[in-house]
């Protein structure tokens, strides 16, 4: 994924600050953040950054992929060759598929409830494209995709990816809620995504009416409805909001007003501040412009077999 525009992360005191005063008000949400639309080449609806919350733990990016149709004949809503460092990427799809390939040699498809682990680390080079029977069918794209800073010591490790079959995380249901455990531990199980940090990241599914204890333990909590309703005590979340919860050490419960789906992320207060510059994220301003660099002189590995590429753009 690609952003399209220059956002400085904020200290994380900031964000720790106003959770800690939402605490007071346990059946609230402390914030809720509307998507900004963006198009690249299709919509996606981007919650994070945003200008009440630059993270989530080390949750750093999150857009909405879709649902969007494609056309055969049609292929500049084709993400082309880009790069990132200093960053994991998380893909999971609703529906529809992608074929990731990235300057490893990587080739894989990515389809609903698998999940795509990609570490940047100190530089790799990927694309995304729709494959062909998605195209010819009109099979619906939909799903989100998610940064995540890595820890500051592996900042510049070597690039890595993984798939993770959909039946390799695990699924379960309870209380009218079916849940897949995508990142991290929580109600009892594990998922075994290697994100080298202390994260989580679940995937909901609530019928009308069920509820779910959401787990304590992390300073930075939210709640993206990516459909449906859902209410924290009195005080409803709507469908493409993301919902911060307040820092407490004891369960907070949610309720589905309708049938929705749902995305919880959680984790730490950040190790550092993060400078985000168009796909590159660092703790050091020097080293984004040397990627600007690497990126505009043809430094970085190719990805095989694609000739295309994403320009880097002029700063704003």
């Amino acid at each position: 994924m690609v952003v399209s525009e220059t956002t400085p992360a904020a200290a994380p005191a900031r964000l720790a600050g106003r959770l800690s005063t939402g605490a007071a008000k346990m059946n609230t949400w402390s914030e809720r953040i509307s998507a900004k639309t963006s198009d690249i080449g299709f919509a996606v609806r981007r919650l994070l950054p945003s200008r009440s919350a630059r993270h989530i733990g080390p949750f750093i990016f999150l857009d909405h992929m879709g649902p969007a149709h494609f056309n055969l004949d049609q292929r500049d809503n084709d993400v082309r060759p880009h790069p990132h460092i200093g960053l994991a990427t998380l893909t999971y799809l609703f529906s529809g598929a992608l074929m990731h390939r990235d300057s490893l040699g990587s080739v894989q498809r990515i389809e609903p409830g698998a999940a795509n682990l990609m570490i940047a680390g100190r530089g790799i080079v990927h694309s995304e494209r729709i494959p062909e029977d998605i195209r010819r069918s009109g099979t619906p794209v939909e799903g989100l995709q998610l940064w995540l800073a890595l820890p500051v010591a592996l900042e510049e490790c070597a690039p890595a990816f993984i798939h993770y079959d959909r039946g390799a995380l695990p699924s379960w249901q309870q209380d009218g809620c079916r849940i897949q455990l995508v990142l991290g531990d929580a109600w009892g199980r594990s998922a075994p995504v290697a994100f080298p940090g202390d994260a989580l990241y679940a995937v909901v599914e609530m019928d009308a009416g069920a509820t779910l204890d959401i787990p304590p333990g992390f300073a930075e909590r939210g709640i993206y409805l990516a459909s449906g309703s859902i209410s924290l005590g009195d005080e409803n979340l709507a469908s493409g909001e993301l919902g911060l919860l307040p820092e407490t050490a004891t369960p907070l419960c949610i309720t589905a007003r309708e049938p929705s789906r749902l995305a919880l992320l959680a984790g730490p207060t950040p190790d550092a501040h993060r400078i985000l510059d168009w796909n590159f994220v660092s703790t050091r301003l020097e080293r984004i412009r040397q990627a600007r660099d690497d990126w505009q002189q043809g430094r970085f590995a190719p990805v095989p077999g694609e000739t295309e590429f994403i320009p880097l753009p002029s700063r704003s």
